[in-house]
């Protein structure tokens, strides 16, 4: 078995983090990534453009160059990519973290897909968007249903509905209707989110305003079948032709890992991770958060360019600790 000092799960931008640290920090380290090298990033719109500067995106102190104001998905998986190179971090990819258990003397005994490893302390920096938050409807596991959105050319010319009001839905509905698709916007509540980046805003309420994309606000889809959408809309319950099914509905951090682990979850409706803000430590001496999951369901709370202090704030503690 495999001992570390650390053992990191996730290598997003935080987890990579937190694994230069370690590294500067001269303790023995692993990071275990389920996927891909920044994972939630690959699986991000190829197009889609970040809401913050490149600078604000760095880790290491390695300068995130960009020729645009705002760097672009594509840029920064090179940029992270080349992070990785440049420190020789030490990562499996496409090994998922299966069990964790605290055993008798304090450390952590970690089970994956491939192989087990025992640590002294373990990070948890796992985001939250390999969990979508699912509708329960019927129809939703059919074949034309997607939680992730990829490229808009595959809806050429195509009946599209996208369910969602913030920025992945309304990236979807207009990427979409510019390469010729009919879309469909069904918004559960009033109006566009208002977390919507504020040079798409005017763009998809000229969309909407034009007739060029159909909205339907305060409503929700009912059911979905193989070539059709069954919509709710305050005055009536309609159906709609239907070749495609975008739902950006929203994501989660994966509630039932962290229940397994024994983190403690607060909150009114316990999705809330329990953990001390100085040292990111949860109720388990040893296990720490990192990133994004430390928001819970408030996945508007915590991104990149606030969270890359969480490394500073573990490695600091782990050195007072041992």
């Amino acid at each position: 078995m495999e001992e570390y000092d650390v053992l990191i799960i996730g290598a997003g931008p935080i987890g990579m983090a937190c694994g230069i640290a370690a590294q500067k920090a001269g303790l023995k380290y692993i990071i275990v990534e389920k996927g891909a090298l920044v994972n939630s990033l690959y699986n991000y719109p190829v197009f889609m453009t970040f809401f913050s500067t490149s600078q604000k995106l760095e880790i290491g102190e390695v300068p995130f160059v960009s020729i645009n104001p705002k760097p672009n998905r594509n840029e920064a998986v090179e940029y992270y990519r080349r992070v990785a190179e440049k420190f020789d971090l030490q990562i499996n990819l496409f090994e998922k973290v299966e069990g964790v258990r605290k055993i008798g003397n304090g450390e952590f005994e970690v089970q994956t897909s491939k192989r087990a490893y025992r640590a002294k302390n373990v990070i948890i920096s796992t985001g939250f968007y390999d969990v979508p938050l699912l509708m329960d409807i019927p129809g939703e596991n059919l074949p034309k249903v997607a939680h992730y959105y990829k490229d808009p050319h595959l809806y050429a010319f195509q009946n599209v509905v996208v369910i969602g009001a913030n920025n992945s839905g309304i990236d979807a509905a207009l990427e979409t209707y510019r390469k010729g698709a009919k879309v469909t916007l069904v918004i559960r509540g009033a109006e566009i989110g208002s977390y919507v980046k504020y040079w798409v805003r005017p763009d998809i309420e000229n969309r909407i305003k034009e007739g060029e994309i159909k909205a339907y606000f305060n409503s929700e889809v009912l059911a979905i079948t193989e070539d059709s959408v069954t919509i709710k809309t305050p005055e009536e319950t309609i159906t709609v032709e239907n070749d495609w099914v975008i739902a950006m509905t929203g994501y989660q951090p994966d509630f039932g890992m962290l229940k397994k682990l024994g983190v403690k979850l607060d909150g009114e409706y316990g999705t809330a991770p329990a953990y001390n803000p100085e040292t990111m430590e949860t109720n388990l001496p040893g296990l720490y958060l990192a990133g994004v999951v430390c928001g819970g369901m408030d996945t508007h709370k915590w991104f990149i360019e606030n969270s890359r202090v969480h490394a500073e704030q573990i490695f600091q503690h782990i050195a007072l600790r041992h």
